[in-house]
């Protein structure tokens, strides 16, 4: 009986031994292979042919003399006194519109005529007041002289000279009415003009022919581009650094990336709304406007100062996740993966000679591996670089390339040389 105790306690023993060594030996493996893959993902190696096909350049750290810039987002804009909204004093049926959307029109010119009979009413009473002031202006000659004569009662005179004061008002009131309208003050037409106030472009027309025309409602926007400037937001911190004759470089969010140019020209002196920006204004001269149209959003560096700053060319600096990386050519070279595979070949009985051209393939890799920076500036073609860590003074940097191969890294380069 005891010897079956015995028997049982060293079997379950050897199973627990052998359960420990097996998951032992699996953790060791995952912990080889998670390794190797973080060190598949630093490290890439080339053969020669492919290092040739590819054109891998290295170089190494050159100080630049870049322009420090604070980013900013903003959109294209025209002075108040460069955009119009027109619109009628008094109602009336649309009769004609002359004018496209997209046209441009010289100040004063008729975008279209509106019917009213009260303009109608306005000239009869103009022209009815003229007519009585000629009559009481020769009355109130004659009836002065008389007065200062002593022929007369000086009561007439005073009453004569009243009517011409009353209908001097209503001449000057009706003609302030038909100059608002743009109505000649000659003539009985019951057509009113409706003119631009500014040289500029059609933009939005909201009315029709045949429609009515209301009070308060813009019929049309018309908008002159020649004064385009950017309203930049810039954050509370960096305004400090902000001042005017700044120069500014933006390009066109939804557009091409074609750089145009601008200065500043004035800072607000509080902030715009409820966020911690300030609204900074940039006039852009007027051959880069002629293209623009209000309300583009874009995206500006504002140039601040000049500094000599480490950098490299931008096309060595690539991304991988939230990081940036370079890739530096390392001196020491290993053998690739597939001749450690013929070498363990060799070892069960594999042909010397394999062995020794997949040795000879090793050798001839040439390794590259990644190194952390924080990119900085960008100007000129060229990026300010700060190491995460030290690297050699004598090291070769991949300026070009170095995106090859990050994706051979990855497993997506190999199929492109």
């Amino acid at each position: 009986m005891n010897n079956n105790l015995i028997a049982r306690f060293k079997i379950n023993f050897l199973f627990l031994v052998s359960c420990f060594l097996f998951l032992t030996s699996c953790g060791e493996k995952k912990a080889e292979e998670a390794h190797e893959e973080e060190k598949s993902e630093n490290e890439v190696a080339l053969t020669e042919a492919q290092f040739k096909t590819i054109g891998i350049e290295t170089g190494s750290i050159e100080m630049k003399n870049l322009n420090t810039v604070i980013k900013a987002n903003g959109y294209t804009a025209v002075p108040p006194q460069n955009m119009a909204n027109v619109s009628t004093l008094i109602g009336g049926v649309v009769k004609d519109i002359y004018v496209l959307e997209g046209t441009f029109v010289s100040k004063g010119k008729t975008l279209a005529t509106i019917q009213n009979l009260e303009v109608t009413e306005m000239q009869e009473d103009y022209n009815s007041a003229i007519a009585n002031i000629e009559y009481l202006q020769l009355e109130y000659n004659r009836q002065k002289t008389l007065s200062d004569e002593n022929v007369n009662p000086r009561k007439t005179f005073q009453e004569v000279k009243s009517k011409l004061a009353v209908e001097k008002a209503r001449a000057q009131a009706a003609k302030n009415k038909l100059q608002a309208l743009n109505v000649s003050l000659s003539g009985n037409s019951s057509l009113i003009p409706i003119v631009s106030p500014i040289s500029g472009y059609v933009g939005k027309i909201s009315i029709t022919k045949g429609a009515f025309a209301e009070t308060g409602i813009t019929l049309f926007e018309v908008v002159d581009n020649s004064q385009m400037h950017l309203d930049l937001n810039v954050f509370e911190k960096d305004l400090g650094k902000i001042s005017v004759g700044q120069e500014v470089d933006f390009v066109l969010t939804n557009q091409s990336n074609k750089s145009i140019k601008g200065k500043i020209f004035g800072i607000n002196k509080s902030f715009s709304n409820e966020s911690k920006t300030v609204a900074v204004h940039a006039k852009i001269n007027p051959s880069d406007a002629k293209d623009l149209i209000s309300g583009m959003y874009v995206a500006a560096n504002i140039n601040i100062t000049n500094q000599t700053v480490q950098a490299l060319p931008k096309d060595a600096i690539v991304r991988n996740g939230d990081k940036y990386y370079i890739y530096i050519q390392e001196e020491h070279q290993e053998k690739s993966p597939k001749t450690k595979a013929e070498d363990h070949k060799h070892e069960e009985g594999e042909a010397h000679t394999e062995h020794a051209e997949g040795e000879e393939e090793g050798h001839n890799e040439i390794h590259f591996k990644t190194i952390e920076v924080v990119p900085g500036t960008t100007d000129l073609g060229y990026t300010e670089v700060k190491f995460v860590t030290t690297i050699p003074n004598d090291a070769k940097i991949v300026i070009k390339g170095a995106f090859y191969l990050l994706a051979t890294s990855k497993g997506g380069g190999e199929h492109e040389h």
